[in-house]
């Protein structure tokens, strides 16, 4: 039996790749708290196994006076059960060993050796599970609904584990069926006594990536990059009607005739429809990524049409000027739009309309002094000159020129052009609904 018992332990070395000498170690520990509780069992005793022969002995140990013994017991964290000796300081040619084993301690090897066995591959599948979840943060995964409860947190099988969608990873107009196949992101992974516990989520802006790379080739091979991603995730209104979620991507290509925007829309919108499909109908807004900050935040508050930018690099602000009838489509429905758009380009906007601004430049003062070469010359209220480029044959900018009598015709620059600070006027986006 003691030889067969051997061999098990070889074979479970190789096909669930548990070292040899852990489960050796693990099974003397396990027989010597087995001898511990027989009545007759010595104080200090070891347990060794010949790996070779099979061969279990127990040995009583006696120790000279001048080693602490109390010092070198091991006890269980949670039970304070002795299971063992702490001998690796111990210089065991001081030692005297009595053979002391028991006449049925091959039945006791037996049973023992059977549930360390148990335990240990329990133990090392658990281990086995949390490596390879825990390299796999941040990754896109399918799973089957097995339990949900509106009020709890939603139980998802990924095949050997089950993992959890909790309540505040969930999108709110989301309902999801036993049954249903959803994808989600893994966002953390611990570890417990049953296993790893894989955590998933439905609301993070890492889902919108994945799902892009998935459904998008160029940018799973790297010609086409998501620069930023900003989501509001959907929620049921006042009236308990669901509002459906916005997104907006910023994209850039690394290849020259690849446009970012076309590659993710896809043929006909064929792409994004399945990723929009996927988030549930969740709304989203595709706009390339551009280093100036003026035509990029012009960009983000897509679908709206901007006229003028005015950009303060120090505050990191940027006042946008839109048409009139634009004004409540650039804000968006609870200001939506423009809280995306600020969160997409790290910006603080101030959006107004035409009218509006008409009405807040009437208290400007303009001078003479010295700026910039080619710089608007309009005082802000501030005290600072207006950042704004002056449109060609002017000294103002066109948002300022309708403001200066002295200077009709600069009137008509302002609504042919924008400043060159801004973004080109009624440029159209990408979007799908």
């Amino acid at each position: 039996m003691s030889r067969e018992i051997i061999e098990a332990l070889r074979q479970i070395e190789s096909e669930k790749g548990i070292a040899f000498e852990a489960l050796v170690e693990a099974l003397e520990d396990a027989l010597l708290s087995a001898y511990k509780k027989s009545p007759d069992a010595a104080e200090y005793a070891a347990v060794e196994i010949d790996t070779e022969t099979g061969d279990m002995r127990v040995f009583e140990l006696i120790f000279p006076d001048h080693i602490d013994t109390a010092s070198l017991k091991i006890h269980d964290e949670e039970t304070g059960e002795e299971v063992g000796l702490d001998l690796s300081g111990v210089d065991m040619s001081e030692v005297e060993r009595i053979e002391v084993t028991p006449d049925d301690f091959g039945r006791i090897a037996a049973m023992t050796a059977k549930q360390v066995i148990l335990q240990r591959i329990r133990e090392a599948e658990r281990d086995l599970m949390y490596e390879e979840y825990i390299d796999r943060v941040g990754e896109l995964v399918t799973g089957i609904v097995q339990q949900s409860d509106p009020r709890h947190n939603t139980l998802v099988e990924l095949g050997r584990v089950e993992a959890e969608l909790p309540r505040g990873e969930q999108i709110e107009t989301e309902h999801y069926e036993h049954g249903a196949r959803i994808k989600a992101v893994i966002i953390r992974v611990e570890e417990s006594a049953k296993g790893p516990q894989v955590k998933l989520s439905r609301r993070s802006e890492e889902l919108v990536r994945k799902l892009f790379e998935l459904e998008v080739p160029e940018i799973a091979d790297n010609l086409v990059e998501i620069r930023q991603v900003a989501r509001e995730t959907g929620y049921r209104g006042r009236d308990g009607k669901p509002v459906p979620g916005r997104c907006k991507i910023a994209v850039i290509s690394h290849a020259d005739g690849v446009d970012p925007v076309g590659a993710c829309v896809g043929p006909r919108g064929s792409r994004v429809r399945m990723v929009v499909s996927e988030l549930r109908g969740e709304r989203i807004d595709i706009i390339p990524y551009n280093e100036d900050a003026a035509r990029y935040v012009a960009k983000a508050l897509s679908p709206a049409r901007v006229r003028e930018v005015i950009v303060d690099d120090e505050e990191k602000t940027a006042t946008i000027v839109v048409p009139d009838d634009q004004l409540s489509l650039a804000i968006g429905k609870e200001g939506q739009n423009a809280r995306l758009a600020s969160k997409l380009t790290g910006w603080r906007i101030d959006i107004k309309s035409q009218q509006q601004m008409a009405e807040a430049e009437n208290s400007l003062e303009f001078g003479d002094e010295e700026g910039v070469d080619g710089q608007c010359m309009a005082i802000m209220r501030t005290g600072k000159r207006c950042p704004n480029q002056a449109e060609p044959g002017s000294r103002y900018c066109s948002i300022h020129a309708d403001y200066v009598p002295t200077e009709p015709a600069a009137g008509k620059a302002a609504e042919a052009a924008p400043a060159a600070a801004g973004a080109p006027a009624e440029t159209p986006e990408a979007s799908e609904e």
